[in-house]
């Protein structure tokens, strides 16, 4: 048996997360479906972690074990050819046998992107959250630091989990912005922010989103971001920001 490990992209506008579910179209799936297409083999795809519904991945890593023959710098060529156009693997490799995508991963990065104008962007639209009015950038930048280094991120985790130990470290957590050329003028129109760490709880992403658009907005302090961690409660913290402003970013080894 080969172990063989691809790294996909996928918009997630139309599907209802990674991870297969019962009566419901997933990226896995249609990953394990297009694998039985071409093989005839029944596998498991594993991934590095599971996207909700309507989240993206730009540099997701799978693995999965085969018989098959096909050579390896074949595979993602036929494999793109069973696959719908919103699901693409660009890189294939053969790995160790030990090798499995989730419990060798060491960093993820994820990227949440705001669409801050008063129009949205149609060309856009899946992959980012429109916020029609104003954000003070700079109070949400100053709410950062704080979330650097090992923390207890409960306050930023779905209270449905059943992880137990919400300790996380974040090694990186920036915000980037730009200007619209179709705007007349030089308001920051997208914001980016960029959260790499050794793991992330469920929806932990989005809530911080959630949280840093209520302090961009003025309903909190940049200071409110230190006191939300401290306090360990799901409740003190912001709503979940929307899942399409979110993607998979990459993932290291």
């Amino acid at each position: 048996m080969r172990n063989l490990r691809f790294t996909i992209s996928y918009d997630g506008t139309a599907y209802s997360g990674y991870q297969i579910q019962p009566k419901a179209d997933t990226v896995q799936y249609r990953l394990e479906q297009a694998v039985r297409m071409l093989t005839g083999e029944s596998v498991k795809v594993i991934s590095s972690g599971r996207t909700d519904a309507g989240v993206h991945a730009k540099a997701q890593v799978i693995n999965f074990t085969t018989s098959s023959k096909i050579p390896v710098e074949r595979w993602c060529l036929a494999l793109n050819a069973r696959l719908p156009r919103d699901i693409v693997a660009h890189t294939a490799e053969e790995v160790p046998p030990s090798f499995h995508s989730r419990k060798a991963a060491k960093r993820k990065t994820y990227c949440y992107t705001i669409r801050s104008a008063r129009f949205p962007d149609v060309f856009h639209r899946n992959f980012e959250y429109h916020h029609p009015t104003h954000l003070n950038v700079e109070a949400m930048r100053e709410a950062l630091p704080c979330l650097l280094g090992e923390h207890d991120f409960t306050s930023f985790c779905t209270v449905r989990t059943d992880k137990e130990d919400k300790v996380r470290t974040l090694y990186e957590v920036r915000m980037e912005t730009e200007t619209d050329e179709m705007m007349s003028t030089a308001k920051v129109a997208r914001i980016r922010l960029i959260v790499t760490g050794n793991g992330f709880l469920y929806n932990m992403v989005r809530i911080i989103v959630g949280t840093l658009i209520q302090i961009g907005e003025g309903k909190r302090t940049s200071s409110d971001m230190l006191r939300i961690l401290e306090a360990r409660d799901r409740a003190e913290a912001g709503p979940t920001a929307e899942a399409m402003g979110l993607t998979l970013w990459r993932v290291e080894y």
